[in-house]
């Protein structure tokens, strides 16, 4: 086999995969479907010819017939004028007459003949063609069934062109997310432990050490304001406070004492009063 030979066969193959893949049978079927009818409507219509044309010589055998007729009615009277010539031609020309009209009478056998064996062949054709479109409705039935049963399967076990590419499309976004978190967490260590400087300060991490440390000495100093202006010292006070809360004790007995006597003064007022 020649190169360009193999190529040919080859450029071949290709072209039937590809259309075989194209190829929807429900449509197939109802091209060949459409073939038939036509050819049994060509059948048709060659019958209605053919009925034409034998119509056209039965109506021209009619009309010989009738000259038949009429030469043989010359004939009589021209032999009763004693016109032996007259009645000859007469009789000549029906003989020729009817010599057509054998001829026609052949002809219009051979076109009966035909019209009955494309009539025959016609009802043979209309036959295998309703056989046909009902194996064609089952067939275009059970491809139909097959291809919805088959993208029902793809669809679920994922394996279809439009699945493929939803999946791919869902892998690609996950593996898209976790890259995106990855990053921002990334992105979040390094700033925490201030591998980044911020970009609009000319602070280092040192600087930022020692700005920390001045905040704390800020704060406690303002804590020690607040708890002076409360009244309240430091730890070192304790001692204080202790002495403080001894003599506010000894300064509550005392007072109760001075109630207790007022109270005695005011019964023995009382007493008295009744007495008298």
């Amino acid at each position: 086999m020649g190169i360009l030979s193999r190529a040919s066969y080859v450029v071949r193959s290709k072209v039937n995969a590809l259309l075989n893949r194209a190829e929807d049978p429900s449509e197939s079927l109802d091209y060949s479907y459409e073939q038939m009818r036509d050819e049994l409507q060509d059948v048709k219509q060659g019958i209605a010819d053919l009925t034409t044309q034998k119509k056209r010589l039965e109506i021209q055998k009619r009309r010989l017939e009738e000259n038949v007729e009429k030469h043989n009615e010359q004939a009589r009277e021209a032999v009763q004028q004693d016109r032996d010539d007259l009645a000859r031609k007469a009789l000549e020309k029906k003989k020729s007459k009817m010599n057509q009209i054998e001829d026609l009478e052949t002809q219009i056998a051979e076109l009966q003949d035909t019209q009955d064996r494309l009539v025959d062949k016609k009802d043979e054709l209309q036959g295998r063609i309703e056989e046909f479109r009902t194996k064609k409705e089952t067939m275009k039935a059970r491809y139909e069934a097959a291809e919805a049963s088959t993208r029902v399967s793809e669809a679920m076990s994922g394996v279809g062109d439009e699945m493929g590419d939803v999946a791919r499309s869902i892998e690609r976004a996950e593996e898209r997310t976790e890259e995106m978190e990855a990053r921002s967490q990334a992105m979040d260590e390094l700033q925490d432990t201030g591998a980044f400087d911020d970009a609009l300060s000319d602070e280092d991490e040192i600087d930022r050490e020692l700005s920390s440390g001045r905040t704390d000495r800020e704060v406690d100093a303002e804590l020690e304001t607040l708890r002076a202006e409360l009244g309240k010292g430091s730890a070192d006070d304790g001692d204080g406070d202790a002495d403080a809360a001894d003599t506010a004790t000894e300064s509550d007995d005392l007072v109760d004492e001075e109630v207790e006597a007022e109270l005695e003064e005011l019964q023995q007022e009382e007493d008295a009063d009744a007495s008298k």
